[in-house]
């Protein structure tokens, strides 16, 4: 079994949002012993963001909703990803999603459904929040909730549009990002551990 597994945190964000969500999905990662995890802004598509993806045991992908669906950017980067579809480099690697818009809705579900996809097109494995709904599900609920805003594909957050980055995604919302990290980071073990157990039977 390898000494470190390596998540990679592959987004695009506009305003700033987003980025914070993504360095959240990466400190849960990194909390996980034996792991590591890396911060990849799809913005910049050259040959490192490239071989970062490739040597990564997953990839968690992130954008914000603009419009009901993923960022021009993010779209750009899943456009540009074909020459490693063609060759299925990612086949095998875990895969999970987050997102961000400004609505408390905003058809974030949308873009967690077109990431899932993406990954299955890619032939990747793609790992779901794994919480119940928190927030307003209940009268005993409260906006500190994990899971705030209900979902389960992947970790939704929201950013008012007169708050700044400094001030939002909330807590809770960020909260929930690292518990996708954890996630993802605990599934990338087992798988690991797995195939060495595999091997060493065979």
């Amino acid at each position: 079994m390898p000494e470190t597994i390596t998540i990679a945190v592959a987004f695009h964000s506009g305003y700033g949002h987003t980025a914070r969500q993504a360095r959240a999905v990466a400190a849960g990662a990194g909390a996980v012993p034996g792991v590591q995890a890396e911060l990849c802004d799809v913005a910049a598509v050259d040959d490192h963001l490239w071989q970062s993806l490739a040597t990564a045991d997953a990839i968690v992908f992130g954008t914000p909703t603009y419009m009901g669906s993923q960022s021009a950017v993010f779209q750009a980067f899943a456009e540009a990803s074909a020459p490693v579809w063609m060759e299925q480099g990612w086949a095998g690697k875990l895969a999970a999603g987050f997102t961000n818009s400004a609505g408390v809705n905003g058809d974030k579900l949308n873009v967690l459904v077109s990431l899932a996809l993406f990954a299955a097109q890619h032939g990747m494995n793609w790992v779901s929040l794994g919480l119940p709904p928190g927030g307003e599900y209940s009268t005993a609920g409260t906006p500190e909730d994990l899971n705030r805003l209900g979902g389960f594909l992947g970790a939704m957050a929201q950013s008012p549009s007169d708050l700044g980055p400094d001030d939002a995604p909330s807590g809770a919302d960020l909260r929930t990002a690292e518990h996708l990290g954890r996630r993802v980071a605990e599934t990338a073990l087992q798988q690991v551990s797995g195939r060495a157990a595999l091997a060493l039977a065979r």
